[in-house]
């Protein structure tokens, strides 16, 4: 019987492709993704519970939980905003924001953004588009969807960066004060941005 010379090759061909198991780890590791996501707003949408209750809208105003994986080896903190890019404002409605949680943060519970107790130690809430509306119970508490009657369903994203520094106000040099729109410029490029190790967003959406 004539073998064929390449089928002798085969072996070592494939013991080539093989990968160590510690490297199979390593691969594995480097492509767990960087996410975020909420089991409370699993189907994409709100329900009653999660909405606004002013400016016309009857819900809970709760803000939902929120589950963070991935993180980044090297993060040092991480910052979570949610934006509105549909209400017609001319620059869209910040809903939450929440700066400088520790790096080790694998979520938050739901109504954690409804007190500054709740939120993880060192973090605070940064300040909405209802600042100073007494809608959310306080200023840097979250505020619920609450789009205009009649529209189409609006777009509420959620916005997770992880950053290999402790606080971005003070790398930044922006006040903790500072709106929803200054902070997400520093997180940006013009600000912190090669701070920024990690982005992890996802959407919801409501109408009425």
């Amino acid at each position: 019987m004539k073998i064929d010379p390449r089928m002798l090759a085969l072996p070592a061909a494939l013991a080539a492709l093989a990968l160590p198991l510690s490297s199979c780890n390593d691969l594995k590791a480097q492509t767990n993704p960087f996410t975020i996501s909420s089991p409370d707003l699993a189907n994409g949408t709100f329900s009653t519970k999660f909405i606004l209750n002013g400016f016309g809208c009857t819900g809970g105003n709760v803000s939902p939980q929120l589950v963070f994986s991935g993180v980044p080896p090297g993060t040092v903190s991480l910052s979570l905003q949610v934006y509105d890019p549909d209400a017609p404002s001319g620059s869209g409605f910040w809903h939450w924001a929440v700066y400088n949680m520790p790096g080790t943060t694998t979520g938050l519970a739901q109504g954690a953004g409804n007190s500054p107790a709740t939120l993880p130690p060192g973090s605070h809430g940064g300040n909405t588009d209802f600042l100073d509306t007494g809608a959310t119970g306080g200023n840097g508490n979250y505020g619920g969807p609450c789009p205009p009657a009649g529209d189409p369903p609006h777009h509420y994203i959620f916005t997770l960066y992880a950053l290999n520094i402790p606080d971005v106000e003070a790398a930044a040099g922006i006040p903790p004060t500072g709106t929803a729109g200054l902070h997400g410029f520093a997180l940006g490029r013009a600000g912190v941005g090669p701070a920024v190790i990690g982005k992890a967003t996802f959407t919801a959406t409501y109408g009425r």
